[in-house]
């Protein structure tokens, strides 16, 4: 079986889905690997690395795709504005894709309705389920670790003010106030960030033990907080709030960002499109100066006067909505991604070399597009079909 690694075509997105290292143990697993000239390259890894790892190195991206049993992206399938096709089109039909898909994000589902079409069976890495031998193989835990910690310094280059309290000759400067709504993997990464750069910081989230731990840290915590049979699925995992919950949690950051000079948004839903939790409305009550960054924007975004992929200017507040925030630092990056999609490669297979086992909890959860259908609930509810 051929495993393809085409060369990322998103934006800013410097990442790839193999390093040398992992492109030897698939080869010593028995596939062959072939990787697009230049793919590596984001990531400071020649093709040279990747030929001496045992990789063919193939110099046009319809190759890869066409040829290719397994292919290996970080990013969803997209457009090639250069070449006029968009990639859900050209892979393989009755092929595997697995990557970061996003699948119930509105952009997202006219791929993933060629994927169903093209009878691709399609797997996605923000999917892993939270159980402990799926550990190894959580990229979105592994992403929104370095998510944390740009989004900060982001927010921090746009900010017009300076973020520690300085004293000085003639006095002294206050410092920046950051408001971080959702205390997951990234809102802990950016509260422990925020706080090294010497800012005043608040956090938001409904659940308790998320609450706890952004204490821990060292911010103070503000909100509601919801019963664990509301916040929380069965595993443990984030849960969508009921629109009584979410009303609460928008009058209360309503308030909080008057306040604010910063406001990280990372309220995300696995596998659901994102909550709009900060309306327009609120937006024009902040402080002219302020700047909000949406991580969430990949699944929606938190904010509705976010541009995606983007930024925009309201009432001199800067809101930036930049896709793929992990893509701007693709070294580390790369190193995490590739090494989370080798260990879900080995689960994938790990009975038969030839059968995936649809019974597996981690691929049935990360399951998205197979035999000609969407499988993906949070897909199916996004489209009005579950």
């Amino acid at each position: 079986m051929i495993i393809g690694i085409p060369k990322e075509i998103l934006d800013r997105e410097g990442r790839v889905a193999v390093i040398p290292d992992t492109v030897r143990q698939y080869v010593q697993m028995g596939f062959e690997v072939a990787v697009q000239a230049g793919a590596g390259q984001g990531a400071l890894f020649d093709d040279h690395a990747y030929a001496d790892a045992g990789a063919r190195i193939v110099e046009h991206p319809l190759e890869v795709w066409r040829a290719s049993d397994i292919v290996i992206k970080v990013k969803q399938p997209w457009r090639n504005g250069t070449a006029g096709y968009h990639e859900a089109e050209v892979i393989r039909e009755g092929g595997i894709l697995i990557a970061f898909l996003h699948p119930a994000a509105p952009m997202n589902h006219e791929a993933i309705a060629t994927l169903a079409r093209r009878r691709v069976t399609s797997f996605s890495m923000d999917l892993i389920p939270r159980i402990s031998r799926a550990q190894r193989m959580d990229a979105l835990t592994s992403m929104s670790t370095i998510t944390g910690y740009k989004v900060v310094v982001l927010a921090a280059n746009r900010f017009p003010k300076l973020i520690p309290m300085t004293g000085t000759t003639i006095g002294t400067v206050k410092a920046a106030k950051v408001l971080i709504v959702g205390a997951g993997v990234v809102g802990l990464q950016a509260i422990a960030t925020a706080k090294r750069l010497g800012a005043t910081v608040t956090a938001v989230d409904v659940r308790e033990e998320a609450r706890k731990t952004a204490a821990s840290l060292g911010a103070k915590v503000a909100g509601i907080e919801a019963p664990a049979e509301v916040a929380l699925t069965p595993d443990g995992r984030t849960r969508a709030l009921p629109e009584t919950w979410l009303a609460q949690e928008r009058a209360l950051l309503d308030e909080l960002v008057q306040d604010a000079d910063i406001v990280i948004l990372s309220a995300l839903v696995p596998g659901e499109v994102a909550p709009i939790l900060l309306t327009k409305a609120a937006v024009d009550k902040m402080k002219p100066g302020s700047v909000i960054v949406d991580v969430a924007i990949d699944q929606g975004g938190n904010c509705d006067a976010t541009n995606s992929g983007g930024e925009t200017t309201r009432n001199g507040v800067l809101i930036l909505g930049q896709w793929n925030i992990p893509g701007s630092m693709p070294v580390h990056a790369t190193w995490l991604y590739a090494h989370n999609v080798l260990y879900f490669i080995q689960n994938l297979y790990a009975k038969d070399p030839s059968t995936i086992d649809l019974e597996d909890e981690i691929i049935r959860e990360t399951l998205v597009t197979h035999d000609g259908k969407v499988m993906h609930q949070g897909t199916l509810k996004a489209l009005g079909q579950a």
